[in-house]
């Protein structure tokens, strides 16, 4: 005999189970802390000053 489920339980279960999969998700995407932000905009301003030092003089591109 088949076993009887709650369907509004077992649809809850599965949005649950969704949401805790696309929250892990976003954790390793999103979830830096806020030393890594900041080494990562120092090595953006680094290199944006080093291409900027090796501008000729004249060029508008």
């Amino acid at each position: 005999m088949a076993q009887v489920i709650n369907l509004r339980q077992a649809r809850k279960a599965r949005a649950r189970q969704a949401a805790e999969a696309q929250a892990a998700t976003n954790r390793a995407r999103f979830g830096r802390t806020k030393a890594e932000k900041a080494a990562d905009q120092m090595r953006e301003e680094q290199a944006k000053r080093h291409l900027d030092g090796h501008r000729r003089d004249g060029d508008e591109a």
